[in-house]
């Protein structure tokens, strides 16, 4: 004779092949995400990110601070290149109308340093020769 299994038995044996496809499911997602981020370089996608900040910030400082001042004062102006304007009249409130090309020569001048000293250490590090396409 044939035994039926009573009614909990049966919805605990049915909940725990749930829990486990479920948690296979999650263990198969987790596997390929962990693969992405290493093959995909994202760990040292992040790394690069905080790092630049960091030596944007530096070197932003430095420029701002060092370079800039001395600059301004041998090019008339005591607020470093940021200081330096042009008048280009009067608008017609009465106020004048000036164009701050000094700002627009500061910004420059951090691009280029920071561009530089980006290729330096990518260069003196040797990392440009790591990324390399998959083959």
């Amino acid at each position: 004779m044939i035994e039926k299994k009573p009614e909990v038995v049966r919805r605990t044996q049915s909940a725990r092949l749930r829990a486990a496809a479920v948690k296979n499911h999650g263990k198969k997602h987790i596997h390929g995400f962990t693969d992405f981020i290493r093959t995909q370089g994202v760990v040292g996608l992040a790394v690069g990110l905080v790092l630049g900040g960091a030596v944007t910030l530096l070197v932003k400082s430095l420029i701002d601070n060092i370079v800039m001042p001395p600059l301004g004062l041998l090019l008339g102006s005591s607020d470093g290149l940021k200081g330096l304007t042009l008048s280009l009249g009067k608008t017609t409130d009465g106020e004048p109308a000036m164009l701050h090309y000094g700002t627009f020569l500061n910004d420059f001048i951090n691009f280029l340093v920071i561009a530089l000293v980006v290729y330096l250490v990518v260069h003196t590090l040797g990392l440009d020769k790591i990324d390399k396409k998959k083959e």
